[in-house]
């Protein structure tokens, strides 16, 4: 028999993996949000004068890049308001709604 036959994967939890990754994840962003401020788009940047938004009454999940401080970190968020360069989105950390802009290209749909 070859070592890895007839092995169980006892020691192991494969089943729960993903759920204890979530949560520690969760637990670093947690710890950077309190450390660190949220960034977000000036409004010139997202060029508020000239480009204009739309808000959607049906807020869309998506995952995004934002930063506190000099960290980027990737969130579950829902895009609230959005113009040709930047979405407006909204997400949780902990306990905490937190509201900012990033580039379009860092929000991606979620299925």
């Amino acid at each position: 028999m070859r070592p890895d036959e007839g092995k169980s994967g006892m020691g192991t939890s494969k089943r729960y993996a993903e759920y204890y990754d979530r949560q520690m994840d969760n637990r670093i962003l947690q710890r950077i949000a309190e450390e660190n401020p949220l960034q977000s788009l000036t409004a010139e940047e997202r060029r508020e004068d000239t480009l204009p938004v739309t808000r959607d009454p049906h807020p869309k999940a998506c995952k995004a890049w934002v930063r506190f401080g000099p960290h980027a970190m990737l969130v579950d968020a829902v895009v609230v308001v959005w113009n040709d360069l930047a979405c407006g989105i909204q997400f949780t950390v902990g306990d905490k709604e937190l509201r900012c802009w990033v580039w379009a290209n860092a929000v991606s749909a979620v299925a």
